[in-house]
């Protein structure tokens, strides 16, 4: 299924003035730097990696390492609203994991404290119930069960979101990415794939609903045989429009996983077994 050329059509009166895009050198934040557009005057873009230079007046290029709390302070001054993608997206050693998933998650709401910034979209993961098995389903409201030093690392990002609502009133939607690619690579991806489409359409509805507290929302299009119930978020009226079934045919032609792979028996897939990282 192609997606649309362009990003999906946004209210105009669901703009902020300047919107925060961090970790916009990775994966989705590349996707993303072209479809948030329409949801801010200004765009501003972070990374620690190196990013294209501005293309226009309403965007802002500002590296910053998120491990550096004076540096995340000025990176979210004037900032309206924050979607928050920054740090490692693998499971790594505790080590590389600490400094920009547990301090830098805790850099950005401090920052956002300091300086008003009352929205918070964060880029929560699938591996925080990673170690649920396949034939299970779950809600927003299942024990965590993180499948590595990467889950552990976004579970703290959603405890550190509940406490800045619970304590200051900043308002975040975590949501739990399941696997957001051009289309599924595998079995388990049938499952928890998230077009880019959809994607975006969800980081609106965070964005842009009001009331939503704490919000845990589950990323995924509107695939068969879900893992994932989403009716704790049904205020953010997310509704997916696209579906990994038009994939199924290219999948299954892949050779069959063992039954004994993490991939088949995890919702986690692979991450619940890489590790220990020791030298």
């Amino acid at each position: 299924m192609s997606e649309p050329a362009s990003s999906p059509a946004i209210p105009s009166a669901d703009r902020v003035h300047r919107l925060l895009l961090t970790g916009a050198a990775g994966g989705l934040g590349k996707v993303l730097r072209e479809r948030l557009k329409s949801f801010a005057e200004v765009l501003r873009l972070s990374d620690i990696a190196s990013l294209a230079p501005a293309a226009d007046a309403h965007e802002e290029v500002v590296p910053c390492d998120l491990s550096d709390k004076a540096a995340v302070d000025a990176l979210v001054a004037g900032c309206d609203a924050i979607v928050h993608l920054g740090g490692v997206s693998v499971e790594r050693p505790f080590e590389e994991i600490l400094e920009a998933n547990i301090r830098g998650v805790f850099h950005v709401y401090e920052a956002a404290r300091r300086h008003g910034v009352k929205r918070v979209v964060f880029a929560s993961s699938n591996h925080v119930i990673g170690f649920y098995r396949q034939d299970e389903h779950i809600d927003a409201t299942a024990q965590r069960r993180p499948d590595g030093y990467y889950g552990l690392s976004k579970s703290f990002g959603e405890d550190m979101a509940q406490f800045y609502f619970d304590r200051y009133g900043i308002e975040t939607v975590s949501i739990r990415i399941g696997s957001s690619f051009p289309e599924p690579l595998n079995r388990r991806m049938m499952h928890t794939w998230l077009s880019y489409r959809d994607l975006t359409v969800l980081v609106g509805k965070a964005l842009f609903t009001p009331d939503v507290g704490h919000t845990v929302v589950y990323g995924m299009s509107d695939n068969q045989g879900l893992w994932w119930d989403n009716s704790h978020a049904a205020h953010l009226s997310f509704a997916p429009q696209d579906s990994s079934e038009v994939f199924r045919d290219k999948v299954e032609a892949q050779p069959p996983v063992a039954p004994n792979d993490p991939n088949a028996i995890y919702q986690g897939g692979a991450f619940t077994a890489q590790g220990p990282f020791e030298s």
